[in-house]
């Protein structure tokens, strides 16, 4: 990495090396995060208006469809994480090699101890849906391994960005400990700075030696991680019509329900301030509390969401 890119201002390692807190120079528009970003913008729209996320938005949401997402995302990530351990020395991954920091399927297992108990792992089982995206990750990592830069980048800066914001969120309306049980998937204690951290991660990632057309490929691969999201989406719509369960109904205001006033809105709150402003992360923090119910938000599947939505807005 060049000195023009960064400056050693702390220590973040890369397994034990030093951190970075670093300036960014300014994006050209061939830069990967770029790219991904102008790239994925409409797939990422069509997520966002998915029934299953307006409904989300509204805060009609079962407890049950919580620990569902929280074992899709166990699923998701234990294979990503395969994957990336496969090929830590390829030189296209390797610059982005950060298990100590970003790697999360320990952190889930933890989580779903604590909603199933011990047993959990006799509970759970992959979902359809989630089965296509472990699938997939585990053929770009066997078959073509630069494009699990596509996957790392959409899930590890989404977690770091948008999921950071429903944290304490979820643990109020659940009432989970304040130590942080059930919650692990969003706690980095190795990142001290996530601004500094995704500044160096993104900045690493704009330095791979990659030409167009695979960068056109990368986009192609995270418009499909997309689309993986959005399958496990709908199949939680599906499996909530058959849960016999009370609604935790928040009456979160969507939209359409706030006067035309997208600033009103606690989705467009959530994305602003993945972009890093804080302003904009009080506005989230007074709509969830104008809606005490709902704080949940079935915020692990949420959280994905917010943090997909967040990479191109970074």
């Amino acid at each position: 990495m060049s000195a023009e890119k960064m400056e050693t201002t702390a220590s973040v390692s890369n397994g034990a090396g030093p951190v970075y807190e670093g300036k960014e120079d300014a994006l050209s528009p061939e830069d990967l995060s770029e790219v991904l970003a102008a790239g994925t913008k409409e797939v990422h729209e069509k997520a966002e208006n998915t029934q299953f996320v307006k409904d989300f938005l509204r805060g009609r949401i079962r407890k049950e469809l919580f620990k569902l997402g929280a074992v899709a995302l166990y699923y998701t990530y234990t294979a990503m994480e395969e994957e990336i351990e496969r090929n830590k020395e390829h030189s296209h991954f390797a610059p982005l090699y950060f298990p100590t920091e970003l790697h999360r399927h320990e952190a889930l297992a933890r989580d779903l101890e604590y909603f199933y108990g011990p047993d959990w792992q006799s509970q759970v089982r992959c979902s359809q849906a989630t089965q296509h995206y472990v699938d997939r990750i585990h053929q770009v990592g066997q078959e073509d391994p630069v494009l699990l830069v596509a996957h790392a980048y959409t899930r590890y800066m989404g977690d770091l960005s948008g999921g950071q914001v429903l944290k304490k969120v979820a643990q109020r309306a659940m009432k989970l400990p304040s130590t942080g049980e059930g919650l692990e998937f969003y706690q980095f204690d190795g990142i001290h700075s996530a601004k500094a951290f995704k500044q160096l991660y993104r900045s690493r990632m704009n330095e791979l030696e990659l030409d167009m057309e695979m960068k056109k490929r990368l986009v192609d691969e995270a418009v499909k991680a997309f689309q993986f999201n959005m399958e496990v989406f709908e199949e939680l719509e599906e499996i909530g019509k058959t849960i016999q369960e009370d609604v935790l109904d928040a009456g979160m205001p969507v939209h359409g329900a706030m006067g035309g006033d997208i600033n009103k809105c606690p989705y467009y709150a959530v994305k602003t301030a993945a972009s890093g402003g804080t302003a904009y992360a009080s506005q989230l923090a007074m709509a969830v509390l104008r809606h005490p119910t709902g704080q949940v938000l079935l915020a692990t599947w949420f959280a994905a969401l917010a943090g997909l939505a967040a990479w191109y807005l970074m």
